[in-house]
Order: C-alpha cells, then sequence, then structure tokens
C-alpha cells in the first residue's frame, strides 16, 4: 500500500494516528517500566527495580525523579532495620496516564494487525 498526500485512505476518517497519543515521559522503556512493575505492587523497592529494569542507581534516580516530578509516582525514604531503603509507590495520575499509554499501544498494535484492504482493481 502506498499513501501520500493526494491519496485518502481508510485511515483519513479514523481520528489521529495513535502514536499522538503516546507520552513521552511515560514511553521511555525505563519510565514505562517502573509505572509498569509499581502498578503490580503497592510499592516497590529501588532496588528491586534496578535490577528487573537492568539500570545503574544513577539512571534510575533520574527517571524517578522525572516521574516524581510528573506526579505519576511518589518517593518515600526510609530505613530497614539500620539500611537506608527507597521505596516507589504509582499514584491515582500516575495509574490513569499508564492507562492511557496502554490505549495508545493497543490501539496501534490493532492497526498493524488489521486486514489490509485490497488494492483498487483486484
Amino acid at each position: 500500500m502506498t499513501v501520500d498526500d493526494s491519496t485518502a485512505s481508510r485511515d483519513d476518517q479514523e481520528g489521529p494516528h495513535p502514536t499522538q497519543a503516546l507520552d513521552d515521559t511515560v514511553h521511555q522503556r525505563v519510565r514505562l517500566g517502573v509505572l509498569t512493575i509499581a502498578r503490580e505492587a503497592d510499592r516497590v523497592d529501588f532496588g528491586f527495580l534496578k535490577k528487573q529494569l537492568a539500570v545503574t542507581d544513577g539512571n534510575l534516580s533520574r527517571h524517578l525523579k522525572v516521574l516524581e516530578d510528573s506526579g505519576l509516582i511518589t518517593v518515600e525514604k526510609g530505613y530497614a532495620g539500620r539500611r537506608p531503603r527507597t521505596w516507589v509507590t504509582l499514584t491515582r495520575e500516575g495509574a490513569q496516564a499508564l492507562d492511557t499509554e496502554l490505549r495508545a499501544l493497543r490501539a496501534l498494535v490493532q492497526r498493524l494487525e488489521a486486514p489490509r484492504p485490497a488494492p483498487p482493481g483486484e
């Protein structure tokens, strides 16, 4: 299938392309990982996130700061015994942003898996 500006496709009437709904803050690989792991638990430990996402302390800290500044997670520091710990919790806004991202990804997959119309003349 070839699409150019002079050719109206079936997608022209369906609204914006699903990728327009992707949120750059959420969609980045590590941040998406943080949000999905945090969705699975009430709160998640920094060390667990670091191991699951295969990132360095500094890299994870930076991504957590972006998510926290965006209101998508809360970060709680404390102690387990004498050992300092950092826990991450998904906020209501974070859950909503993750849901929106997943809907956009599903729409993109459905679009790619949908049968293509037969070319004219076939």
